[in-house]
């Protein structure tokens, strides 16, 4: 997971980073207004290396009996199955109709057909996304017509989600659980800041396929989708939750669970009713999905959408990044920088944010830090430093806070416009790159090239 509202500081030449994190305590619910009893989740698949695994898998999973174990991906293979996932989503639950997974031209469309004037949808509108109800039921939709309200009662579902719980960190980060309708759990995380900033960092899949190394949420595989309606549903839980104890929520960042270009469909499709102007309203320079280099999606939405991306570069040669990030087998740095030069000529008054997960002994050298000012040029960006944040398995370890300034000050000698961000939530395992908890059967830790073998071990 990577999030972007966390603490940052634009970037002076002779500026020294200040490493205080905010403390904030507030009051977190009872426990008994937080449990719920879903179903336990069941064994999640992994992604596998050739392309019947999505359709396999997803056919097994809808048996009664359990799947067979799916292979693992060689240490020698590891580059991520991007068939897709079958039975990406759907638009019913049951005989009802899951309305948070409409447009709202397909909203208005589907009262109309109920035998309602258009007018009415926008009313039903209003209340799902705007005007401090977030409704998630019939009772809760105040004001609209008694027979309307009673028709959605009885052929509409509002809440694609069921609230599990929440976690609440002692720099006031708070990560959520949620159950899915197929008993499975997905994580979304609040975070606060001083400045009127909150930011909902929100999961787009079960999983992830692309088997990051450094990223614990890499370690589950991929198991399916999520649907708009559960991407959307994660934004109205945010505020429904939250807006009393911080005010609203002003950033979505797609940076939770899985990688959101792989569910291009929904993601677009999540993102454009979070930007509508008679709903949630966000800006759409305040949506922010993440990719780690996926070429084909990541031009599609760049001509669709309007939000902005992120990509997860973390590397500043291809032999690097083919290890610690298996999707730069199929599409090279080269590629991948050129496709953004390309694209953003287009976009005016837009800029890409890369984020590098600073990782000691691997990716963290002077040496890196000016190979990255080539990388970047010509492309209008900004660049965040991010602190790794351990978790079980992983052998890497975070670059001490002064390499990392050092690093930043090379970069904005180059010219080039740098954040720094430190780990929130981390003591709750809801900081970037810990969200998820893999099976009994994990991806494959990928072999460490010889050369960095030794860096690893000596590493600090």
């Amino acid at each position: 997971m990577e999030m972007g509202c966390m603490w940052m500081r634009r970037v002076r030449t002779s500026a020294v980073a200040s490493f205080s994190l905010l403390s904030l305590h507030p009051p977190i619910p009872s426990s008994s207004s937080l449990s719920l009893n879903p179903s336990p989740p069941r064994s999640l698949p992994l992604f596998l290396p050739n392309r019947r695994s999505a359709s396999a898998s997803a056919s097994a999973s809808a048996s009664s009996s359990p799947p067979p174990p799916p292979p693992l991906v060689s240490a020698g293979d590891g580059c991520p199955d991007l068939g897709g996932c079958e039975g990406s989503g759907i638009a019913a639950r049951g005989p009802k109709v899951l309305l948070k997974g409409m447009r709202y031209a397909e909203l208005e469309k589907w009262v109309q057909s109920q035998g309602y004037r258009p007018g009415q949808a926008l009313m039903l509108w209003k209340r799902m996304y705007g005007n401090a109800i977030w409704a998630h039921s019939a009772e809760e939709l105040h004001g609209l017509n008694k027979d309307f309200k009673k028709m959605l009662s009885e052929r509409a579902e509002l809440r694609a989600l069921s609230f599990k719980e929440i976690r609440a960190a002692a720099d006031g980060t708070k990560k959520i659980l949620f159950s899915l309708e197929d008993g499975l759990l997905i994580e979304t995380v609040i975070i606060p800041c001083d400045r009127g900033r909150n930011t909902v960092c929100v999961s787009s899949q079960v999983g992830c396929a692309m088997n990051c190394q450094f990223c614990f949420t890499g370690r589950m595989g991929l198991t399916r989708h999520l649907t708009a309606a559960e991407i959307v549903d994660q934004a109205v839980f945010a505020h429904r939750l939250f807006h009393d104890e911080v005010g609203s929520i002003t950033n979505v960042v797609f940076m939770g669970m899985g990688e959101p270009l792989h569910n291009i469909e929904n993601v677009i499709k999540a993102a454009d009713i979070m930007v509508h102007d008679q709903g949630l309203h966000f800006s759409p320079r305040r949506v922010t999905v993440s990719t780690s280099g996926l070429v084909p999606q990541l031009k599609r939405f760049l001509h669709e959408s309007n939000c902005s991306v992120a990509v997860s570069l973390n590397a500043t040669t291809d032999e690097v990044r083919n290890w610690i990030m298996p999707i730069n087998r199929k599409y090279k740095l080269s590629v991948l920088l050129q496709t953004l030069r390309e694209e953003l000529r287009h976009k005016n008054n837009y800029k890409v944010l890369f984020e590098y997960v600073m990782l000691a002994g691997v990716n963290d050298s002077f040496e890196d830090a000016k190979r990255l000012i080539d990388l970047v040029q010509g492309i209008p960006c900004k660049i965040n430093l991010i602190s790794f944040n351990p978790h079980s398995g992983s052998k890497f370890k975070p670059t001490p806070e002064e390499k990392i300034v050092e690093f930043r000050n090379i970069l904005a000698e180059g010219g080039c416009i740098v954040f720094l961000r430190l780990s929130r939530g981390d003591d709750q395992m809801a900081a970037c790159g810990q969200l998820g908890k893999p099976g009994a059967r994990e991806a494959p830790l990928l072999r460490v090239p010889p050369q960095f073998e030794m860096a690893l071990n000596a590493a600090i």
